[in-house]
Order: C-alpha cells, then sequence, then structure tokens
C-alpha cells in the first residue's frame, strides 16, 4: 500500500502523518475507518473548545489569539476550521491559514481547514474524527471555529467541552442568538470588538436572557469582554473556558452529555454507511440519477422516488 499511515507517527504528533490522517477521514471509506478504530483508544486526553457566533464576530481573530495564549503557556494546540462549501461545485476558500499564517510556522500549532461539503451545523462531517486524531496526537487544546452561519451553529456542542459564542455590540446578536438558539449551547459568551460603542446594552441584554431560564447543569455562564485585534480579554476568556471544563468534570451531568454525544456520533456513522451500503448496489446510483431528474420536473414526488430507490431489485 502506498503511503500507509503509520499509528505510531501519529501518536508521537508527525505534522505530516497527522495531516495524512486527517486526508484520509476526510475521504472517508474503510481504510478510515480502520484508522479510527486504532486512534479512539488513544483519545480522551485533550480540551476541545468551540468557538461559534455570527459571521464578522471577529471569530478568526479570536482563535488566533487564544491559540498564542496557550501556546505561550507551553501547550501543544490543534485548531480546526470550518469553511462554507458550495452546494453545487462543493468548492470552499480555505482561508484561515491565511489568516492565521504567522501561529501555523510554530511546531507546537497545527493548523487545518476543511469545507463542510454540505453539512449542516457549520462542521465538517469528518470535525469528530480530526479532532479525535489530534487529540490522540498529543494536542492539549484544540479549538474548533465553526462557519458562522447562524441556525446551525448548535451542532458544535456535539464536538467541543466548552462551547464559546462570540457576539459583537451593535449587531442584534442578541435576537440572533434567541432564533438559532444559540442562548442554551454558550458555555461561556464573549462580546469581542469591545471598544466599539454599546457593549455595556448588549451585556445587559445578554444576562437578561441568560436569566429567563437556567441550565439542567446550573452553570451560569460568563460574559467577557474581549478585543481580539489588541489581545485584550484574552487570558479572562482562558479562565472562563477552563472554570467551566473543570466545572463540567466535576458534574454528575457529565457522563450524561458524554452518552448523549455518544448516540449522536454512532447514528450519524450509521446514516453514513447505511447510506454508502445502499449506493453501492448495482444500478442504484442510476435510479438516484433518474429519480432526481423526475422530482425536478414534477413528475414524481420525493417520497415515491425514495420508496423506489429503497425498494429491492
Amino acid at each position: 500500500m502506498a503511503n500507509p499511515i503509520e499509528i505510531g507517527k501519529i501518536l508521537a504528533g508527525d505534522p505530516r502523518m497527522v495531516a495524512r490522517a486527517i486526508t484520509l477521514v476526510e475521504n472517508g471509506g474503510a481504510r478510515a475507518a480502520e484508522l479510527m478504530k486504532q486512534v479512539f483508544p488513544q483519545t480522551g486526553k485533550a480540551m476541545i473548545v468551540g468557538i461559534t457566533g455570527a459571521p464578522g464576530a471577529g471569530k478568526s481573530s479570536l482563535v488566533d489569539k487564544l491559540a498564542l495564549y496557550y501556546k505561550n503557556a507551553g501547550e501543544k494546540v490543534g485548531i480546526v476550521c470550518i469553511d462554507p462549501s458550495s452546494p453545487f461545485s462543493g468548492g470552499a476558500i480555505l482561508g484561515d491559514r491565511i489568516r492565521m499564517a504567522t501561529l501555523g510556522l510554530d511546531k507546537n500549532v497545527f493548523i487545518r481547514s476543511m469545507a463542510t461539503r454540505g453539512n449542516l451545523g457549520g462542521l465538517a462531517r469528518a470535525t469528530v474524527d480530526c479532532v479525535s486524531i489530534l487529540d490522540a496526537a498529543g494536542f492539549g487544546k484544540v479549538i474548533v471555529e465553526t462557519v458562522g452561519v447562524g441556525q446551525d451553529e448548535v451542532e458544535i456542542v456535539k464536538t467541543a467541552d466548552v462551547s464559546v459564542v462570540v457576539l459583537v455590540p451593535g449587531m442584534g446578536d442578541d435576537i440572533q442568538a434567541i432564533k438559532a438558539g444559540i442562548m442554551e449551547i454558550g458555555d461561556v459568551f464573549v462580546i469581542n470588538k469591545a471598544d466599539r460603542e454599546g457593549v455595556l446594552r448588549t451585556k445587559k441584554e445578554l444576562e437578561a436572557l441568560l436569566s429567563l431560564a437556567h441550565r439542567p447543569d446550573m452553570w451560569n455562564p460568563p460574559i467577557v469582554s474581549t478585543v481580539a485585534t489588541e489581545n485584550r480579554g484574552i487570558e479572562d476568556l482562558a479562565a472562563s473556558i477552563d472554570a467551566y471544563y473543570a466545572f463540567q468534570r466535576s458534574s454528575e451531568g457529565t457522563s450524561v452529555r458524554r452518552t448523549a454525544i455518544a448516540r449522536w456520533r454512532l447514528t450519524e456513522l450509521l446514516q453514513e454507511r447505511l447510506l454508502s451500503d445502499l449506493l453501492a448496489e448495482d444500478g442504484k446510483v442510476d435510479v438516484l440519477d433518474r429519480m432526481a431528474a423526475d422530482i425536478a420536473s414534477k413528475s414524481v414526488d420525493p417520497y415515491s422516488a425514495v420508496e423506489t430507490i429503497l425498494r429491492k431489485p
């Protein structure tokens, strides 16, 4: 087999082997599944931080400065940046490594951009596996930055130990946050670009919204003000992230949450495998293409098309 993936080199943190392993899981298939069977027992040591929020909130700048803070504290840091991809061409502009070019040159920092490939939730299909590989490779902190598409950001809670929601003053993010359900998934809230007007108003509105409902774990999410471009508030943010991580580890709800996440992941893999096996049957792809054309011309409804595709020959 050409260029085999060596699990030993992944566990040693070899950057080229880690990059090749992530490419393998992005492409999927039997080899990817075999690799993840070996990687999984080596996971569970990293703290996974999800950064989510509205476009233009300064998530990339915040990730950059947070990663720099962790690196300066002697941590190995993995960064996974999720970029939206076109639903038609499948292409994506993977620009995060350009924005974090200086940070990416450090041997203790690994940056990977991934395309959503049409996956909802702001997370690429292979993100969970990518995070697991970085965890196994000895990265103590793994930061996942999502695309910032609003309604589907709640997916981040299924991957991260700590979910950080980034808002900015004066953009109506408080209203958007309610609509997107982000209020329920934020473990730490950040008001970035806090040198703008309206910070106090945004903070008061956020506090009022958070007071409306208590979380099941009774955690009271802190609100941190930052100016990422000037490196202000990053230490407070890191402290708040650590505080929730410690709280979560001591909470009785931790195992319930982890079981729920594991169930979600298992369901995802089952759906993927069943669809793959279905389309691997002789003639099924042709039937799928024919049904798609019939639905587009309104000669068949989608529900009847599904029954036709699932029908055994």
